[in-house]
């Protein structure tokens, strides 16, 4: 027989031993290892399976969702989760956490209260000064954390009381109203109905592109990866973080500037819950597969995490469910989650080691 009829079998129906309609079951399986690599693929299916019930399904569910009142909604629960989030997103991805985020978008818009209307700065210089104050912050927790070496966890925990201290005592306890000088920008960083889901999605866009597409984002990830082996390449590792935690300050006192506009007042008391919108955003990377022992994140897959928190949250309101509840569904979310990203860690690795 001729070299040439001896190949026929495996250009007509692939390998020896392979069935004919080989080729579609390999395309089957790199369409599914594909779709295993997506982190954001699982939380994305929740999401439109949570909509859907919302949405569609409920009995109730009609004006969920579609209506202008309840998209407001849902956007202004999303949006100050989904924005601190992708602050957290990066300390994560290079071993880290930020625990006081909630503390400075506490304190952020009383130091903005305090340059216009006590020291006449004006309105859009205050609002800038109060976010280099918010990244003085960061620094702070970089410092301690990466040149003195106290864990992040213990640093961020110490400096968000250190926070609260100081919005208590600055302020005697009280609530103020947002300097009228600032009000009309503040109709676009947090008045009007869609501005901060505006910020939030314009937000996502930049830092994903900061994560995956510039050094920045790729020394982040190294150093989370194996900070050693990225100090030994020439990654300043310790600028890395000192930079991550700045941002993360930064995010945190814009959200709680654009929380004082939205409800037009500074509440002293904000920093009483000022642990929520910070496991809130925790949570949202975690369950967009932001891995909490480093080395890899997303910033489309926090957006979608924090799409399913404020989902849950408004959609239970609607239908009337107690909010008791709710955590457990939170605290449920985050462990399958995390189950799920131990698994499909599991399976990558198989998948490699095959190779």
């Amino acid at each position: 027989m001729s070299e040439t009829a001896e190949r026929t079998p495996a250009v007509a129906g692939g390998p020896p031993g392979e069935p004919a309609g080989g080729n579609g079951t390999r395309r089957l399986r790199r369409a599914g290892t594909f779709l295993l690599r997506q982190r954001e693929l699982t939380v994305f299916v929740v999401v439109v399976l949570l909509i859907l019930y919302f949405g569609v399904i409920s009995s109730t569910g009609r004006a969920v969702f579609f209506g202008k009142i309840d998209l407001v909604n849902l956007g202004q629960i999303a949006a100050p989760i989904i924005i601190i989030a992708l602050g957290e997103v990066l300390l994560l991805i290079c071993g880290e956490i930020d625990i006081s985020v909630g503390f400075t978008y506490a304190f952020t818009p009383f130091v903005m209260h305090y340059l216009i209307d006590y020291y006449g700065v004006p309105g859009i210089l205050g609002i800038i000064l109060a976010l280099v104050v918010a990244a003085a912050i960061g620094w702070v927790n970089a410092f301690i954390t990466v040149t003195i070496g106290v864990p992040s966890f213990i640093t961020t925990l110490g400096t968000g009381f250190v926070l609260y201290g100081l919005i208590l005592t600055l302020a005697h306890g009280e609530q103020a109203a947002v300097p009228p000088k600032v009000l009309g920008i503040g109709h676009w960083i947090g008045t009007y109905a869609f501005a901060e889901i505006t910020w939030a999605i314009i937000l996502t866009v930049l830092f994903h592109v900061l994560l995956r597409n510039t050094r920045w984002g790729l020394h982040t990830i190294a150093v989370g990866g194996n900070q050693l082996g990225a100090a030994e390449a020439g990654v300043n590792v310790a600028r890395i973080k000192y930079g991550n935690f700045m941002l993360t300050a930064v995010l945190g006192g814009f959200v709680g500037i654009q929380i004082a506009f939205q409800t037009n007042l500074i509440d002293t008391f904000a920093g009483g819950a000022a642990y929520q919108p910070m496991f809130y955003a925790v949570a949202a990377a975690v369950l967009g597969g932001t891995s909490m022992l480093g080395g890899s994140g997303t910033m489309i897959g926090a957006f979608l995490g924090a799409a399913v928190l404020s989902i849950l949250q408004d959609g239970f309101s609607v239908l009337g469910i107690s909010a008791y509840p709710l955590q457990i569904f939170f605290g449920g979310a985050i462990l399958i989650s995390m189950i799920a990203s131990v698994q499909l860690t599991r399976l990558r690795a198989a998948g490699r080691a095959r190779r």
